[in-house]
């Protein structure tokens, strides 16, 4: 079910397949997520969870028990009912189930909110654990923004730009979508800006950021015009991907909590890195900002 926000002259639209936020268009109707053509990427704003990004033989060990489950998680292909929404909001919950019991023993419930804001829209994940085991749970966004945002522009026309100078190195994925220590992409080396280009994703595949300073990034046109700026400052990774050999018109931000598996890792998941864990009761919510700028 497609569900249609409103906040002054900004639309939206929510998918109840995957809870995801699948339309974001300003005042003079211009859209910003990226639609999910299949030519290049039928996806357009998947919500992570319970993992993120690949695990080793798709399994996942919880005290020593082995669990079989995709890339990202199950959450992006699951039908959620929808708990509240307004004219402005909606928000979306799944709940544990015989069928995600069999790939993730936690009783857990996930609610996702979409609210417009008066300069864009936040995202956030609010996970609880109602069983008496607690859970373990990793969660993340991958938002497709299309790039170019207008006609006649070029994918290499923009760029990513954080709020402070920056030195790290980002990690990048092996062929299996795994991570390696040492296994490193091209750095900022004291700068703020990434410049894109589809050379570098068709060698990369996925740029993962941990340890930065920012807590923002832009993304824009080297000339100026609108872009949008996300504030993933609640969150300790961020990635950026586009789909590679394919010049696709799109660039993925993505804030995460938890990270593809290691090669080195013994694969259970209270070893994950950031790997959330909850005691009965407890919950736990994190969220994401994107601003027109």
């Amino acid at each position: 079910m497609r569900i249609e926000l409103r906040r002054g002259g900004h639309t939206a639209a929510v998918d109840t397949l995957g809870g995801e936020l699948v339309s974001f268009r300003d005042e003079q109707g211009v859209e910003y997520i990226w639609q999910g053509d299949p030519a290049f990427w039928p996806g357009r704003n998947p919500n992570l969870f319970p993992v993120v990004g690949a695990l080793k033989d798709q399994t996942v060990h919880v005290d020593g028990k082995p669990y079989h489950m995709g890339r990202h998680g199950f959450a992006r292909q699951s039908q959620f009912s929808v708990a509240e929404r307004g004219e402005d909001y909606a928000v979306l919950e799944l709940r544990h189930s015989p069928q995600t019991l069999e790939q993730y023993p936690f009783a857990f419930v996930l609610r996702v909110r979409h609210q417009l804001t008066g300069k864009g829209f936040s995202t956030s994940f609010e996970v609880s654990a109602p069983g008496e085991q607690g859970l373990l749970f990793c969660v993340g966004g991958h938002t497709g923004f299309n790039c170019p945002m207008r006609a006649g522009e070029r994918f290499e026309d923009y760029r990513l730009v954080f709020e402070q100078k920056e030195d790290v190195r980002p990690l990048i994925p092996t062929e299996q979508g795994l991570l390696r220590a040492g296994l490193l992409g091209p750095g900022l080396e004291g700068g703020d800006t990434i410049a894109l280009d589809h050379k570098v994703f068709d060698e990369v595949d996925t740029l993962i950021f941990e340890g930065l300073r920012s807590k923002r990034v832009t993304l824009r046109h080297k000339d100026g015009g609108r872009g949008i700026r996300m504030d993933f400052g609640q969150f300790p990774m961020v990635a950026f991907w586009t789909m590679a050999k394919a010049d696709a018109p799109y660039i993925c931000l993505e804030p995460w909590q938890g990270c593809a598996a290691w090669e080195e890792e013994d694969g259970e998941f209270a070893g994950k890195r950031h790997a959330v864990r909850l005691a009965p009761g407890e919950e736990k919510r994190l969220a994401y900002t994107v601003e027109l700028c």
